[in-house]
């Protein structure tokens, strides 16, 4: 199934069929009518919705989506803590929904980011189901503009509002397919290294929905901007803009901060531990390439890696495929090398990965970062999200 999955991908992501091995060509045919067979189900879905064969549910409180056009790599979870904090940091409290695939990694690393704040997590493919009932159990508040204004300068003990378990927003992970909730803000992402691939729809291609997707975001970002060139940018804006002239566009990256080792997990690894070691990427993400290349910023002596599918759980045949590359990169440089991999892949299987004792592994922790373009820095985007939603958030140092 791995090695399937790899061919799918390398299908995918070729923009010249000639270039393409001759059992990745033959697969062509099969792939391509499975992808008529996709475009057909999701035209007939769409048009039921639109028709209101099926019910559009709407919730009491805002609801943002972080959602993208194709299969991983494009920064969703990272924008979702990241918007989840900014509310958290106003004493507002937010839901995050999460279908919770691949053993519910991202949600781990979530919850462990976020812990200390008032989030809460749903996990459910019915998110709308999932939503009322958090609201029903928690309930919910208005922070629209006025209302919460008001009641924080009413409430003399603004204390009481920041411990408050009402919800006063929602935020949906990997939700721009997810129709049937309404949501009042969608946020598209678009990983700048890979873009949309051959622009096919799944499975001949990376493509959940057509290009034309597009019309429906309030704002594109284009992630990993700063591993691409200033043309890239430019061309993926005139893309974007081609299909949705008014939609807002913003740059983020990953900022790597710090390591920490698989079994120590409290003891910060300044990213100097490093320099001039032997390093053997392993990652099972939606992208590796931006994760591979942040390592090689960090004046390592080598770096070599080893790639699994998005969501790949760890077994142990792959423990000791990774301990064999190990033992020959021991032997070529004289040292012993250093695993590391994401948070997504520690937060999938802490336990097996100490099974690559006596070799270290360390965990890369780093967090989204809205870059500095044409205006578009971080305040940018935290002011564009609150005039979208018709918030009036005030400043209170009191919540962390």
């Amino acid at each position: 199934m791995e090695k399937l999955r790899r061919v799918m991908n390398e299908i995918a992501y070729s923009h010249s069929v000639s270039n393409l091995p001759p059992l990745h060509r033959s697969l062509l045919p099969f792939l391509s009518m499975a992808s008529s067979f996709y475009k057909l189900a999701l035209s007939l879905r769409h048009l039921l919705y639109q028709r209101h064969f099926f019910q559009l549910h709407r919730l009491p409180v805002p609801v943002i989506s972080v959602g993208n056009l194709s299969w991983g790599g494009n920064g969703k979870t990272p924008m979702v803590e990241f918007i989840a904090l900014h509310f958290c940091r106003y004493g507002v409290s937010p839901l995050i929904l999460s279908r919770g695939y691949g053993g519910g990694d991202e949600v781990n690393m979530l919850r462990r980011h976020l812990v200390g704040t008032p989030t809460k997590f749903g996990v459910g493919a019915n998110r709308a189901a999932v939503a009322s009932h958090f609201i029903q159990k928690y309930g919910y508040i208005d922070i629209g503009k006025g209302s919460w204004h008001e009641k924080q300068c009413l409430d003399e003990k603004v204390q009481d509002f920041l411990d408050s378990e009402k919800i006063g927003v929602v935020v949906l992970d990997d939700a721009m397919q997810h129709w049937s909730l309404w949501r009042d803000l969608d946020i598209v992402m678009v990983n700048g290294l890979t873009l949309w691939g051959n622009l096919q729809l799944l499975p001949r291609g990376p493509l959940r929905e057509p290009l034309t997707a597009l019309r429906r975001a309030d704002a594109v970002v284009i992630h990993h901007a700063d591993l691409v060139s200033e043309d890239t940018l430019r061309d993926i804006e005139s893309m974007v803009l081609g299909i949705k002239n008014s939609v807002r566009i913003f740059l983020t990256k990953m900022d790597p901060i710090y390591f920490f080792e698989v079994g120590t997990i409290n003891a910060k690894i300044p990213l100097t531990a490093l320099h001039e070691a032997t390093i053997l990427c392993v990652s099972a993400i939606g992208s590796a390439e931006p994760f591979v290349k942040q390592i090689q910023k960090m004046r390592a002596h080598f770096v070599d890696q080893i790639d699994f599918s998005d969501h790949h759980i760890f077994h142990a045949r792959d423990i000791e495929m990774i301990r064999a590359k190990l033992v020959e990169l021991e032997g070529k440089f004289g040292s012993k090398p250093i695993v590391v991999i994401t948070e997504k892949d520690y937060d999938r299987d802490p336990e097996i990965l100490k099974q690559l004792y006596p070799f270290k592994v360390f965990v890369l922790c780093s967090a989204l970062k809205v870059l500095s373009r044409k205006g578009s820095i971080e305040d940018n985007f935290k002011k564009f999200m609150e005039d979208h939603l018709k918030l009036e958030l005030l400043d209170l140092p009191q919540a962390r």
